[in-house]
């Protein structure tokens, strides 16, 4: 995300509990635990508006971070999982933790989803919740025990067969996504779910897409409703900070 300016004001800073580049005046802003990721770190943040209720949930990657990751093996490992902690300090917000999984050689479907990127789980369950997940195979997404009432899925959003991950959830999709339409996929939005609930929101992004530096901003589709009750991002921003040299994901204008 671009940088703010940060206000020093006498009296102000006293007020508040964090502050970092990249929060406005009247914002605090909550760091996780760094976790070592490629030659760089990865960790979590949470913003809050001027009324301290939480304004955004996001990811930060260092520059160094999409440098030196693992490239897996033809035909074995590809799935590299990064597990980053909600910060200790502030609000609590619907996001428990975040499971960050770099995918060397991309994930079914073919000529969609098969390269390079990074899925951002934002996880609404703890992971003891996230590791009782189990299904027979991936396609009990299409089984009705999975499919969730349609008030908590977007409009347009589909559950189809093949999406069923242990240990993560089902996963709905936007047909009418770029990458659906016959468009390189660079960014996309899905929601996740288990026992026909909602379990985690996920945006995803290509490794290219990261490099290419972006500023990309779009809304969030959301449900009718929620299986649990709290502050919802309206958008999500995939954006690279030049001053500070991250890359930040953001779920945000929480409501």
């Amino acid at each position: 995300m671009n940088s703010y300016r940060n206000a020093l004001f006498v009296g102000v800073a006293a007020t508040l509990s964090v502050v970092t580049s990249g929060v406005a005046w009247g914002q605090s802003s909550y760091t996780g635990t760094p976790v070592p990721m490629g030659n760089g770190e990865a960790y979590t943040f949470v913003r809050t508006g001027p009324g301290g209720e939480p304004a955004a949930i996001g990811i930060v990657l260092t520059a160094a971070a999409l440098e030196g990751l693992p490239g897996g093996t033809p035909g074995g490992q590809a799935l590299f999982p990064y597990h980053l902690p909600m910060p200790e300090a502030g609000p609590r917000t619907v996001v428990d933790h975040v499971g960050l999984d770099w995918e060397a050689h991309g994930h079914p479907p073919a000529g969609v989803y098969d390269v390079p990127h990074f899925d951002f789980h934002f996880y609404l369950v703890d992971r003891g919740e996230v590791e009782k997940v189990q299904f027979d195979g991936p396609e009990d997404s299409a089984s009705p025990a999975q499919q969730p009432p349609a008030e908590l899925l977007p409009a347009g959003y589909v559950l189809p067969p093949g999406t069923a991950v242990p240990k993560m959830g089902v996963h709905a999709i936007n047909p009418a996504g770029a990458e659906f339409q016959q468009k390189p996929f660079e960014v996309t939005f899905i929601y996740g779910y288990y026992d026909k609930q909602q379990t985690f929101i996920e945006p995803m992004a290509t490794l290219a897409y990261l490099q290419s530096k972006p500023d990309f901003t779009a809304p969030v589709p959301r449900p009718a409703s929620y299986t649990r009750a709290g502050r919802y991002p309206s958008s999500y921003r995939v954006a690279y900070d030049a001053e500070r040299r991250v890359y930040e994901i953001v779920l945000q204008d929480l409501r």
